[in-house]
């Protein structure tokens, strides 16, 4: 008796690990596709799934032929549909990068992608030109990328610089930056309602502010009447803030987040905070 039971708890350890192996890559695979349309797909598959369910239940026969029908080409419809994703998938997981990132590797993404965005603001503002770039972080923005110009492409700021050249299709909008892709340019973000914002703040400004509020992107904007360089975050945005404080802002913000260990901070001081 003693040794069946503790065969049973073995076999119990033995199940629990494999379910926690399941849901962990199961929460790597949605982290992968959020922010992308396959989440939205994956709704239409858990109502779908719903719907064979109650079929077969409720006897329905029809209804469930149909939805055998469906699920005998569904395999072959999903591999079509999430080809983009199921790619990139195999890429990271070719480079070893599904499940964990080496964080000097994103370091350097981060670096590289932010010394694009200053070259890119420092023309722009010379100039005065005006510029939207929104950085996308934890919360998707496919909404809001799905209402410009998809271009998917690298960061380059020769390619920023002539997308916010006036009179060019795409000028009069935001870019989107995923992690290192430029995802979409001319889109339309939802404009701030704060009465409390300055009169002398245009739209893009009041666009920066708004997407701010409904999301964690962080928004940089150059002014087309001054030239200055505006950082928008939390609903709060930073006028005319300097060169090295933005780099620095941006830096903070978007490199990889390392987990505390040991230590805990429970407030910070006055040196923690930015002042524009």
């Amino acid at each position: 008796m003693d040794y069946l039971t503790e065969l049973s708890f073995k076999d119990s350890i033995k199940e629990i690990i494999d379910v926690l192996i399941v849901s962990y890559v199961i929460y790597k695979l949605l982290m992968l596709l959020r922010g992308t349309r396959a989440i939205q797909l994956l709704k239409g598959i858990f109502v779908v799934m719903v719907t064979w369910a109650l079929s077969i239940t409720f006897h329905l026969n029809t209804l469930q032929w149909m939805m055998t029908q469906m699920f005998n080409i569904g395999l072959i419809a999903l591999i079509i549909i999430f080809q983009p994703e199921l790619r990139r998938a195999l890429e990271q997981l070719g480079r070893g990068k599904l499940f964990s990132r080496s964080t000097a590797e994103e370091d350097q993404e981060v670096n590289q992608r932010i010394g694009e965005i200053m070259k890119t603001v420092a023309n722009l503002s010379k100039r005065r030109i005006g510029a939207l770039i929104v950085f996308e972080r934890e919360t998707g923005l496919n909404e809001y990328i799905e209402s410009g110009i998809p271009i998917g492409s690298e960061i380059t700021s020769e390619l920023l610089i002539n997308i916010f050249i006036p009179n060019t299709p795409l000028h009069d909008g935001a870019v989107i930056i995923r992690q290192n892709r430029l995802m979409a340019a001319g889109c339309y973000l939802p404009l701030s309602e704060n009465p409390f914002i300055s009169k002398e703040l245009g739209t893009r400004h009041r666009a920066a502010i708004g997407m701010s509020e409904v999301s964690d992107a962080i928004s940089v904007v150059v002014s087309e009447e001054t030239g200055q360089v505006s950082l928008a975050i939390n609903g709060m945005v930073v006028r005319d803030i300097k060169e090295e404080s933005l780099i620095s802002k941006l830096h903070s913000e978007l490199k990889p987040k390392v987990k505390e260990k040991t230590t805990f901070t429970f407030w910070k001081g006055k040196g923690d905070k930015t002042n524009g």
